[in-house]
């Protein structure tokens, strides 16, 4: 042992360490190389436009003249003038409170329908997971619009039974909650990685309960809960998240305005408005930034509360 490490010691002839050296410096050549796009769109394309937008709330620019720095004005103005500012945060966190756990709790329900193993899964699997593939596109989003109109098909249907309808997404006070469905409807993502969660659990564990008299209520409470909490919490935070940026539907159902009254004025549908719409492009960054800072304080909540509710199996924690 003692000769080997003696053997270990021995430097290298110059030549030798000359070649070594030179080796490892085109490894790290090449996977700089291979992380350049990377690189130039991270520097360029996000961090860059981020940093611009920080210095831009804290000016007055309407994009035809040079910025005018301006301190906090645009801080101040957002939470103490606006009351646009305040409708619109009303707006999303009603959306967000609304939407996120429907959508789960749909999602969810579907998997555990499909996790117990019937004839054509993949079909159905794909099926319900096609609204999520579309995603908030625009051509969803107007499909919507026509569904919940005067003449939509919602009315259509009640009008067999000599219900009269209205137009939904004119309506204040159910405006919003088309949007609601709209989002509970493109539940397929959450109820594929649901599904998956499902597979990792143990089947032994329901047999056991089984045998104890357990009701399936009580194995869905006391099994299946506590065991999906993680992908419960991972889903919870990406949704969220999602919720919180949404645009496009509220953009192409109200017209670009968050009609009727502001019942649909998302917050990132005035964001858009300010910089875009009246070019006010120092507020809209200003709006911009309240909202990181407001998603990652939520994400950070999240994950601090996680540890009273989220059971790893590993580690044996909550």
């Amino acid at each position: 042992m003692t000769a080997a490490v003696s053997e270990s010691r021995v430097r290298l002839p110059a030549p030798a360490r000359a070649r070594k050296a030179k080796r490892r410096v085109d490894t790290r050549a090449a996977g700089y190389l291979f992380l350049l796009p990377w690189l130039v769109g991270f520097f360029f394309l996000t961090l860059g436009p981020t940093l611009s937008s920080l210095y831009l709330s804290f000016t007055d620019f309407n994009l035809l003249q040079p910025p005018r720095w301006i301190g906090a004005q645009n801080y101040v103005r957002m939470l103490s003038a606006d009351p646009r500012f305040v409708g619109a945060v009303e707006v999303t966190l009603l959306y967000v409170v609304l939407s996120v756990p429907a959508k789960l709790a749909f999602a969810l329900g579907i998997a555990l329908l499909l996790d117990k193993g019937i004839r054509g899964l993949t079909v159905y699997r794909a099926l319900f997971y096609l609204p999520s593939l579309l995603g908030a596109s625009v051509a969803i989003a107007v499909l919507w619009r026509q569904i919940f109109s005067a003449d939509g098909i919602v009315n259509a249907v009640l009008g067999v039974f000599g219900v009269a309808g209205m137009s939904w997404i004119s309506n204040p006070g159910t405006a919003i909650y088309t949007l609601v469905l709209l989002s509970v409807w493109q539940f397929g993502s959450p109820m594929i990685i649901f599904l998956a969660g499902l597979r990792q659990i143990p089947q032994d564990l329901y047999e056991a309960a089984s045998m104890d008299g357990a009701s399936k209520w009580r194995q869905f409470r006391r099994i299946t809960l506590p065991l999906l909490a993680p992908v419960i919490f991972f889903n919870l935070v990406l949704q969220t998240i999602d919720a919180f940026k949404a645009f496009t539907p509220a953009f192409i159902i109200s017209g670009g305005t968050g009609g009727p009254i502001d019942s649909t004025l998302f917050y990132t549908l005035y964001l858009y408005e300010e910089g875009f719409g009246n070019f006010r492009m120092g507020y809209a960054s200003a709006m911009a930034w309240v909202l990181l800072i407001a998603i990652a304080a939520f994400t950070a909540a999240a994950f601090v509360t996680s540890k009273y509710w989220v059971f790893y199996e590993d580690d044996g924690k909550r």
